[in-house]
C-alpha cells in the first residue's frame, strides 16, 4: 500500500488499472431481510448498504462546539499525528445518474482546508469522480479514481476501505455464525504523546458488541497481485454492522479494521446506525490509524443547502 501525504492528493491521480466486468450494484432501496437464511453475497450487499448510510436521505460527522472528529495516525515508535476533520455524504438523487456524493474537509493538521467531494453514480461500471480543493493553490483539482490500495488521508485505511469496493469486487463465502467476544482495538498514548484533539479520547476499546452473534464471511480479492489474498469480515445478524475485518496474503495476518458502530435512533430500520470510531493496524510495521467520531457529531437527515455538495462549498473552505 501506498501512503501519501496530503489526503491522498497524490493517489488521486493514479488510475484504477485492474478493470472488471459490468456488475449489478447494491440499491439505496435494498430491503432488510426477512429470511435469515442468506447466502454470503446477501449479507455483503447488506453491509455495503449500512457503511454507505443508505438507511438515511443524508449522513454526517460535524462539528459541536469542541467535538469534532480526529483522525489519528501513529506509526511505530513515533508520536502520533492528529488530523480533525467533517463529512458529508448524500443520498438522495434521482436523477438516474448520481447515487451519491461524499464531502471531507480537514479542519486542523497537515491537512488543515483540504476538501475532497467524491462522486457515486448509478452506473457502477463508470468510475467516481473526485475533486480536491488544494488550500495552499486556492485551486480545485479534478482527478480520476485512484487505486483501491492507496491511502485515505495518509491512514491504515486505503480507499478501498473507505469508499471504492464494492462487493462485485470479490467472492464472498459464508463461514458459519459465531458470538462476538473481543473488544475493539485502539491507540493506547504514551506519557507526552497526547495533543489537545487526544486527550479526552477513551482509554480502551469499546466491549459494546461483545457477546453479540455474527456472521463470519471471507471474501477473496478478484484484483491479481493484490496486496491481501482475502479478508474475513464480523458482521451483526441484525443490523449488519461489520465490528471487525481481519486481511490476510499467504495465509498470514496483515491488517485488521475494527469499527465500533453506534445505534442513532432515527429510524425503525435496525440498519440504521453510525460511526463510534475506526480503528487499524497494520501488522507489519506496527502503524496504528484511530478515527473517533463524537456521539454528538453524528447527524442524520438534517437539511442542507441545494448546492452543499458541490466547487462552491470547496471553495469556501477557509485554511
Amino acid at each position: 500500500m501506498r501512503y501519501p501525504v496530503r489526503a491522498g492528493v497524490a493517489a488521486v491521480a493514479l488510475a484504477l488499472t485492474a478493470s472488471l466486468s459490468a456488475a449489478a450494484g447494491v440499491s439505496k432501496d435494498l430491503a432488510y431481510p426477512t429470511d435469515g437464511n442468506l447466502t454470503a453475497e446477501q449479507i455483503i450487499e447488506q453491509t455495503y448498504f449500512v457503511n454507505h448510510f443508505y438507511a438515511f436521505d443524508n449522513y454526517a460527522i460535524t462539528k459541536k462546539g469542541r467535538d469534532i472528529t480526529v483522525l489519528v495516525i501513529k506509526s511505530r515508535d513515533k508520536k502520533p499525528t492528529t488530523n480533525t476533520l467533517e463529512r458529508y455524504l448524500n443520498n438522495i438523487y434521482d436523477d438516474g445518474v448520481i447515487k451519491a456524493q461524499d464531502l471531507a474537509i480537514f479542519r486542523s493538521g497537515k491537512l488543515k482546508g483540504t476538501g475532497m467531494l467524491i462522486t457515486d453514480y448509478e452506473d457502477d461500471t463508470k468510475s467516481q469522480s473526485y475533486m480536491i480543493w488544494l488550500p495552499a493553490l486556492r485551486k480545485i483539482r479534478r482527478f480520476a479514481e485512484p487505486a483501491h490500495d492507496d491511502a485515505w488521508g495518509g491512514s491504515d485505511f486505503t480507499f478501498g476501505d473507505v469508499t471504492l469496493r464494492k462487493p462485485f469486487h470479490e467472492n464472498h463465502e459464508l463461514l458459519g455464525k459465531e458470538t462476538f467476544n473481543d473488544c475493539l482495538g485502539f491507540i493506547e498514548f504514551g506519557q507526552g504523546e497526547h495533543t489537545r484533539f487526544t486527550k479526552n479520547l477513551p482509554t480502551a476499546g469499546s466491549c459494546d458488541h461483545k457477546g453479540k452473534e455474527v456472521y463470519k464471511v471471507k471474501s477473496a480479492t478478484k484484483f491479481e497481485n493484490w496486496w491481501y489474498d482475502e479478508r474475513v469480515s464480523y458482521i451483526d445478524t441484525r443490523t449488519f454492522a461489520d465490528y471487525r475485518t481481519e486481511y490476510f496474503k499467504n495465509g498470514e495476518a496483515i491488517k485488521v479494521i475494527d469499527r465500533d458502530w453506534v445505534s442513532l435512533g432515527a429510524s425503525d430500520d435496525p440498519r440504521a446506525v453510525g460511526w463510534g470510531y475506526w480503528y487499524g493496524k497494520t501488522l507489519a510495521t506496527g502503524n496504528q490509524t484511530w478515527a473517533y467520531i463524537p456521539a454528538k457529531v453524528n447527524a442524520v437527515n438534517a437539511t442542507y443547502k441545494k448546492d452543499w455538495w458541490s466547487e462552491k462549498t470547496l471553495r469556501k473552505i477557509k485554511r
